[in-house]
């Protein structure tokens, strides 16, 4: 007989209050979580999941939500009819949450030692002595080094990945039964990633804690969690074991989330991709509220919500057409990277040092080696992928490439054989036009007090006098990342995530460069938004034959769309080769070990390599390779030889000390 559920979500609706009136964000939402078990709250942004995890907690501002009916059973009681006093004093102690970004969720004034002392002195009335030996073994626990320096210090003083595992231990500290961890490792690169979800999948195997996992991330949710849970525009609309869901989805959406998320198999094809977005809860289709975008709907779907159906005991769904097979979309063939094309882009030697000054004088005490010796080179029509963990040095490269920080020693040298490194500023700007940047975070690279056309045209080297003329070439450049001319008089804030993100793009595009610098471009978009965006750039390279040189730690995009890719570490590059090369082959031991930390369908279950510590301080680096104080191979050699760089191929080289690594 199957253990009782420990969390029993029935029929929770809550709406938003606004001046219009009420808006129902949550529609019946039910399911169960049992003791010890994972469940993956998964779908696109908008469709509710952190709403949920906040109603459970009773986060939900009183003032802004109104909860319309249903309940949260949690171990027998309700939550949403204690008092506030009560409800206290099961968060944190027995409830427990762990927020998606971590450095608005601590505390910047307060050390660790003082987050931590909060609630162990809050809940369990912990002092002096007593709570000191707490707080370290939460750190221990959690995997920090030097546990008793890091209590003493402040969140900006932490890696993202040490910040996420403060979280996770001031949210453990008092042993809570359910965890609700709300996209957790989002912004995370692989390798931390990995450490976070085997941390939290140990924790609970140890104390039988429950978690709700939020994610967009269904291949990170394969591989830790037990179930899924499909979630859209406020509602369950499948519900199954991870591997059931997995080998039978049987609603459209899931089956199309699935479909987006880019991977080897899929190189040469256009990514499926669903139409349109999720909606707002003014516009909701009467019927099925996916019907607007589902491939399979017809009148019924339009008019009628479907009725929750078992396929198996623990397999519902809400569809009309569950299990239908779904069209196939057109499938374009991705440009194959000529070898012998021109290169657009050749970087020698490229270092970026940064000065750290301390003292009334601001005197020079040291300095930040963020890029130390650099090389590469990028071809015309071909897609270079930089990886790397946070702090390698990455981006760094790419605002370099563009002058936006200026490069200590080295070359930067175009197609026409200018090295445009050191040119001052004036002298730069015919050249500037040539290599563009999509940065990360679409909205802040906006300027929010500016209408897009007005952004547009200052990215144009030359824009047409004619007003007419003008707006037909903006109209034009829009149309080529599927927009049309009514966006030019809207404002940043005005537009979606993934419309923002194809705007960053048109404004590179606006340009005419041969070159985009993409930096992180889809690592916060839905899968099925990165889709429509991978898509795009795959299109536009054919047609215009750009370059890309894409910065991402996401393998799966990497598989998808690079030729080649190179392997960063603490500002040099450590291996090199085509992309069938790297993760077929991978010769050096830290593309080892990211590529077997990164979550994939085909490995759910498998143990992950996790890599020990953090990347060392830019500012001191190790002797030798640079790698060497986490390398499971190191030798006294590795500890005191910089290693050259070694061919495997004339396109793979890699740079270790040891001749065979398997």
């Amino acid at each position: 007989m199957p253990e009782s559920p420990l969390l029993s979500i029935r029929d929770l609706s809550v709406a938003f209050r606004q001046r219009s009136g009420l808006r129902q964000v949550l529609s019946g939402v039910s399911l169960d979580i049992r003791p010890g078990e994972i469940l993956a709250l998964a779908g696109e942004s908008g469709s509710g999941k952190s709403v949920t995890s906040l109603a459970v907690m009773r986060l939900l501002p009183p003032q802004t939500t109104q909860i319309l009916g249903g309940q949260i059973l949690f171990d027998g009681h309700d939550l949403l009819s204690l008092p506030e006093a009560q409800m206290r004093g099961f968060r944190g102690k027995r409830l427990a949450m762990i927020f998606q970004e971590p450095m608005t969720a601590l505390n910047p004034v307060l050390t660790v030692r003082q987050q931590l002392a909060e609630v162990l002195h809050c809940h369990l009335n912990l002092q002096g002595a007593e709570l000191e030996r707490r707080c370290l073994e939460l750190l221990d626990e959690v995997g920090i080094p030097e546990p008793r320096q890091r209590l003493a210090e402040y969140p900006h003083q932490l890696s993202g990945g040490m910040r996420q595992r403060v979280l996770i231990a001031i949210a453990l500290a008092c042993q809570p039964s359910l965890l609700l961890a709300d996209e957790p490792t989002t912004a995370l690169d692989v390798s931390v990633q990995a450490q976070i979800m085997s941390l939290l999948d140990t924790l609970r195997k140890r104390h039988g804690t429950a978690i709700l996992f939020v994610t967009h991330d269904l291949a990170l949710a394969a591989q830790y969690a037990d179930r899924y849970a499909v979630m859209y525009a406020g509602t369950i609309v499948e519900s199954a074991p991870v591997q059931e869901l997995l080998a039978h989805p049987a609603h459209p959406y899931t089956s199309l989330l699935l479909r987006s998320i880019p991977s080897q198999t899929a190189r040469g094809k256009a990514l499926q991709t669903i139409p349109g977005q999720v909606p707002q809860p003014e516009n909701l289709p009467p019927g099925c509220r996916f019907s607007n975008r589902c491939p399979l709907a017809d009148e019924h779907c339009r008019h009628q919500a479907p009725p929750t159906t078992l396929l198996s005991p623990q397999h519902s769904v809400c569809c009309f057409h569950q299990q239908a097979p779904l069209p196939l979309t057109g499938q374009t063939a991705n440009s194959l990277r000529n070898a012998s094309a021109p290169a657009v882009l050749t970087v020698r030697g490229l270092k970026v040092h940064f000065p750290v000054k301390s003292g009334i004088f601001s005197r020079t005490k040291a300095w930040v080696r963020a890029v130390d010796g650099l090389d590469l080179t990028l071809r015309q029509g071909e897609t270079l992928a930089l990886v790397g963990e946070s702090g390698c040095g990455k981006s760094t490269v790419a605002k370099a490439l563009v002058r936006l920080v200026t490069p200590t020693a080295g070359e930067i040298i175009l197609s026409d054989g200018q090295n445009i490194a050191n040119l001052p500023s004036r002298a730069l700007k015919p050249y500037r036009h040539q290599l563009q940047m999509i940065f990360q975070d679409p909205f802040s690279s906006l300027d929010p007090r500016m209408m897009l056309e007005e952004s547009l045209l200052e990215a144009i080297p030359k824009p047409p006098r004619d007003a007419e003329r003008r707006r037909q070439l903006l109209t034009d450049l829009l149309a080529t990342v599927g927009l049309d001319g009514s966006a030019l008089t809207r404002y940043p804030h005005q537009f979606s995530g993934g419309q923002r993100q194809r705007l960053g793009l048109v404004r590179a595009l606006a340009a005419n460069p041969r070159i985009i610098l993409c930096d992180e471009c889809t690592s916060a978009l839905d899968v099925s938004i990165q889709a429509q965006i991978l898509n795009l750039l795959k299109q536009l390279q054919r047609e215009r034959g750009l370059a890309y040189l894409f910065i991402t730690h996401d393998l799966s995009v990497v598989k998808f769309l690079a030729d080649r890719v190179a392997v960063m570490y603490l500002g040099i590059i450590l291996e090199e080769g085509t992309c069938e090369e790297i993760f077929a082959a991978p010769a050096h031991p830290y593309t080892q070990a990211l590529l077997a930390a990164a979550p994939d369908f085909s490995s759910s279950g498998d143990a992950k390599i996790h890599l020990q510590g953090d990347v060392p301080s830019p500012v001191a680096p190790p002797p030798g390779c640079p790698f060497h104080p986490r390398c499971p191979f190191a030798t006294d050699d590795c500890r005191q030889q910089r290693p050259d760089f070694r061919n495997i191929s004339e396109t793979h080289r890699h740079r270790c000390l040891k001749d065979s690594l398997r």
